[in-house]
């Protein structure tokens, strides 16, 4: 029989359900469990706590939940990986070690470091690097003096390496999602680094789990087929050592594994579908076969691979001047008549100067704009926002939002206090030589270092993307009172009777993942859902092009809408930063196909 291994996850980011990880470790019994707490914008926010705090600069949010499991964790023996050493990975492992001696416990923590680059950044550029943003092509030089934070996506090679000391814990830097767990997996079947079919399984089991419950039922478009959300189950993989594996939760859990909810976490964040490029291996997601295989049982099969490139990813972040957003809640009737006429009052007398402003009606169009018709509402939060470069353009705007309360119509009411301005970091993607750096491993046991050392055997391949056949508009073709026409036709059905949907994003660009729900509904999609019509619908949302690309294999588009976050991350002044509402707007879309389509099961 062949050998089988168990992964779980049990946090998908910082700020992720608190208990998961207990539940997954009384749950059942499991071999390794990966932990997620890192975003590109974490890392500046991380790099500023240790600035001020040599001891910081980590998740301390994993401590408390440790805390609950270590003993079971140690009995079992069962490992952790998890990235939430942040940009100091030394001072959790020491954290660790401390919480541990209380418990009594001595457990063995490896620790991956080397990512943050930070310090040496001036002496990179000087060996040749440019550093120019790998999205599109900006110099670097206008940011460098304002970077704050600098670390390099590592792979799995130094996890794999740090598991050979048997540790208990792993606590890495910046390693990416999908590392901290095809490591194990590399590590217990002895896969070559160079085995591309077997990696490229590997990432998708943990591009699957790494965002925690996402794939068991929440997030999910068919919210309601999940019978139980009350202590969701989270995902868990159980490896052959072929590569193919099967998703699934601990019995009893509440949550749902099925085919969908397996395929709209494939879509999320996504990209281009035949090049899922990560340090490891680049993965085809056109490849990937999936099938039901039993109650919240789903496996996952036939993906092909190829080597990796040549270059490291690297993420940072800059000063980009000063934000600040403020709301008030106005009631009916009349609201949204009474919220346009505050915030005309409101900007007649906080005209700037500001590099942007946003005016949002949350409760009538906030996240979806024109996309959704609404007449008026019970109630609207009128959220007002400016970013400027000087924090003092922000001052008057602060003060101006409690002074609409008895200064223009009836029955509003101010919601907290004068806000703040807040620093704007923003993010800055870059790509540097994997040759130019090369990750670390240490070892602590009670506290103390024992081993330490570097890690040289990262693959290094010359992977250059081939396009699949993409479709691409630039601009809208026609008004969005004429793209949205067919919501006026008494045939019109929404689209999420032939489709299900997930968004994300990744810096100013959205993706969103559609998923027909049978074959022939895929069919009447692929001539109907094409990239102008996303760019028509979403045209007061995105600015720059839509490209799509089909994945015939699992019925289904990836959608990518660049400049559609208002700058992204900490950047963007609006409600929806990382246009995770986009995928219940475009499903919200009104569509005339055949009744049959929708009687028709996947």
């Amino acid at each position: 029989m062949s050998k089988t291994i168990s992964i779980g996850n049990a946090g998908g980011y910082w700020g992720d359900d608190p208990n998961a990880l207990e539940r997954q470790v009384f749950g059942g019994r499991l071999d390794y469990i990966s932990m997620d707490f890192l975003a590109e914008i974490t890392m500046s926010i991380l790099q500023k706590q240790r600035s001020s705090d040599p001891e910081a600069g980590y998740a301390r949010d994993f401590l408390p939940m440790i805390k609950k499991v270590l003993p079971k964790l140690m009995s079992d023996g069962t490992t952790i990986i998890t990235n939430a050493g942040g940009v100091n990975p030394q001072a959790c492992a020491q954290a660790i070690a401390k919480l541990a001696s209380e418990l009594g416990l001595s457990p063995r923590i490896a620790i991956v470091y080397g990512d943050d680059i930070l310090p040496d950044l001036s002496r990179l550029q000087n060996s040749g690097i440019a550093f120019d943003n790998m999205e599109d092509g900006t110099k670097f030089a206008p940011v460098a003096d304002r970077i704050q934070a600098a670390n390099i996506y590592f792979g799995a090679a130094p996890v794999v390496e740090a598991l050979k000391w048997k540790p208990n814990i792993i606590v890495t830097g910046r390693v990416t999602d999908t590392g901290i767990t095809i490591a194990p997996m590399i590590y217990e079947f002895g896969w070559k680094l160079n085995d591309w079919t077997r990696l490229a399984h590997g990432i998708v089991a943990g591009h699957i789990i790494e965002c925690g419950s996402q794939s068991t039922g929440g997030n999910f478009t068919d919210w309601e087929k999940v019978e139980i959300f009350d202590q969701i189950g989270y995902p868990i993989v159980e490896v052959s050592e072929d590569g193919s594996f099967v998703v699934t939760k601990h019995k009893g859990s509440g949550g749902l594994v099925s085919v969908d909810t397996v395929r709209e976490q494939l879509f999320y964040e996504m990209g281009s579908p035949t090049a899922y490029i990560t340090p490891d291996v680049v993965a085809d997601f056109s490849s990937i076969k999936l099938e039901q295989a039993g109650p919240d049982r789903v496996r996952v099969f036939g993906i092909r691979g190829a080597e990796p490139t040549p270059l490291y990813k690297v993420s940072m972040a800059y000063e980009d001047g000063f934000k600040a957003t403020g709301s008030v809640m106005i009631s009916g009737p009349n609201a949204r008549k009474k919220a346009e006429a505050f915030a005309r009052i409101f900007w007649n007398r906080c005209p700037g100067p500001f590099e942007e402003t946003l005016t949002e009606y949350v409760g009538y169009n906030s996240c979806h704009r024109s996309l959704v018709h609404q007449e008026d509402g019970n109630e609207i939060l009128l959220r007002l926002g400016a970013r400027a470069k000087d924090e003092k353009a922000l001052r008057l705007f602060g003060k101006m939002i409690p002074s609409l309360i008895l200064s223009g119509p009836p029955g509003v009411a101010v919601i907290g206090g004068v806000p703040k301005a807040q620093k704007v970091m923003s993010y800055w993607p870059a790509l540097m030589p994997k040759t130019a750096v090369q990750p670390k491993i240490a070892l602590f046991e009670k506290g103390e270092m024992v081993s330490e050392k570097q890690v040289n055997d990262t693959p290094v391949g010359n992977f250059v993307p081939n396009e699949l056949d993409a479709q691409i508009a630039t601009k809208a073709s026609q008004s969005i009172e004429a793209a949205l026409a067919d919501h006026n036709k008494p045939s019109s059905r929404a689209l999420r009777e032939i489709a299900l949907a997930r968004s994300g994003d990744k810096g100013d660009t959205a993706n969103i993942g559609v998923l027909a729900r049978s074959q022939e509904a895929y069919d009447f999609l692929d001539s109907y859902l094409t990239a102008q019509r996303v760019k028509d619908w979403f045209q007061e949302l995105c600015i720059g092009k839509v490209t799509r690309y089909g994945l015939p294999g699992m019925k289904g588009f990836n959608f990518l809408l660049e400049e559609s976050l208002g700058g992204g991350g900490t950047r963007t002044l609006r409600i929806d930063a990382q246009g995770k509402t986009f995928a219940q707007a475009l499903l919200a879309q009104k569509v005339t196909f055949p009744g049959e389509l929708v009687q028709k099961k996947g």
